[in-house]
């Protein structure tokens, strides 16, 4: 079976033909099919997209195409300039590529594809292309999905911030988290109330109106911002962000007392056991299990903070909200009576976030911020593959390549 004849079954247009492939070997090895209008067509207007008499012809272009048993593939072609009553002399639409680029529609995709899965400059490195085209490629494909892509339905939405450089530079991120269905819907560049306000102009009040749950952190101007854009929903701060509170207490009041049982000349019976008081009981090791019930048995503040969290723990395990509500007052007076200021900041947390903790038990446990951490660490990961980004805008593509789960343009031809 000849070149030609596979193209024409796989990757055929309308109005051209493939009138011949050639193989070169300078300055290296590649196939260079040969594309021509069909006979009698006519152009189409690439800003109309309407037949139009034709003007004259450009020179040869060449566009990159994918390889084909580790040979590169091009193809090559004489761009006519048509003569559109409404645009006036401009370059024909040509199907397989979008705008000025060099590199075909299906070549861009099927980089943007690989991109998923490795870093930028590794695919350029693997197709012998620059970083700019990887780029550009994935831009086409970004471009066309937000473009294409359905923002209906959206019922529930996580919030949420990564830090992507140096001096407290951030990007809020608003994701989708219904059931069935998470991705990101939104970036948006540093963390301001302005920012996260962004998010619901350009999603629009007829949608928002629709969003029955929320999940975010504590951070008081998000919770401003989602009272006030939407009153209707339901605001969960869930476990998640609550335990995290719990561990940056707890290793807080580790870190002192160790360092005051050193400068005292006591054993230092809490050294290196960091992760034996912030990871949970069924999630250690044998050997750190053994050394835990070594250390509880003294009386440090150390171990009734921990003793207080896992007490704590029992919060979760309630159906009814009311006798919840209950534990969670009794738990905060013992607290506040602990004498230990870290563990009773967060006493002082919970007490005042107390009706936004109790909306975990009305949406009977079914969203959870951990969904959001867990996309948030995806968005880190991509971040920290690509060693970073300088610009921000080349950034907001790659996250909305990787988590938000957009739609691709269509081939005649799936390319794996």
């Amino acid at each position: 079976m000849q070149i030609i004849t596979i193209l024409n079954r796989i990757y055929p247009f309308k109005g051209f033909v493939y009138k011949k492939v050639t193989f070169r070997d300078n300055p290296f090895k590649e196939l260079v099919a040969t594309i021509v209008p069909r006979k009698n067509s006519q152009g189409i207007c690439s800003k109309c997209n309407r037949k139009s008499p034709g003007y004259d012809r450009l020179p040869v272009r060449y566009f990159s195409f994918i390889p084909l048993w580790n040979i590169r593939v091009g193809f090559e072609y004489s761009p006519r300039r048509v003569e559109c009553k409404d645009h006036g002399v401009v370059v024909e639409h040509m199907p397989w590529v979008s705008g000025k680029h060099h590199a075909t529609i299906a070549f861009q995709v099927y980089l943007s594809q690989w991109a998923r899965l490795l870093s930028w400059q590794e695919v350029a490195r693997r197709f012998n292309v620059s970083w700019d085209v990887v780029c550009d490629s994935i831009k086409m494909v970004v471009d066309f999905g937000l473009t294409h892509r359905s923002m209906d339905g959206i019922k529930s939405i996580g919030v949420d911030e990564i830090s992507v450089g140096k001096g407290h530079k951030y990007v809020t991120l608003v994701y989708q988290i219904d059931l069935g269905i998470r991705r990101l819907l939104w970036i948006g560049e540093e963390r301001k109330v302005k920012t996260f306000l962004r998010f619901f102009m350009d999603l629009g009040k007829e949608r928002c109106a629709n969003i029955s749950f929320v999940c975010s952190d504590m951070w008081k101007p998000y919770l401003k911002v989602i009272a006030k854009k939407i009153p209707q929903a339901l605001n969960i701060l869930d476990r998640f962000h609550i335990m995290q509170k719990f561990s940056f207490a707890i290793d807080e009041v580790r870190s002192s007392e160790t360092a005051e049982l050193r400068k005292n000349g006591y054993e230092p019976i809490l050294t290196k056991s960091r992760w034996l008081l912030l990871k949970r009981p069924e999630n250690l090791t044998s050997k750190q299990g053994v050394r835990l019930k070594t250390i509880l048995g003294y009386n440090l503040k150390s171990i009734r903070s921990y003793l207080l969290k896992e007490e704590f723990q029992q919060f979760w395990t309630y159906q009814s909200a009311m006798w919840a509500g209950k534990f969670l007052d009794e738990w905060i007076r013992k607290t506040m009576l602990s004498k230990i200021e870290p563990m009773k900041k967060v006493a002082k947390m919970l007490r005042r976030h107390k009706p936004l903790i109790m909306n975990w038990f009305v949406a009977k446990g079914s969203f959870s911020s951990g969904v959001v951490e867990a996309l948030n660490n995806t968005a880190k990961l991509t971040i920290k593959r690509s060693y970073g980004f300088r610009q921000y805008e080349t950034l907001k593509y790659a996250l909305y390549h990787k988590l938000g789960e957009l739609p691709i343009p269509k081939s005649t031809h799936e390319f794996f």
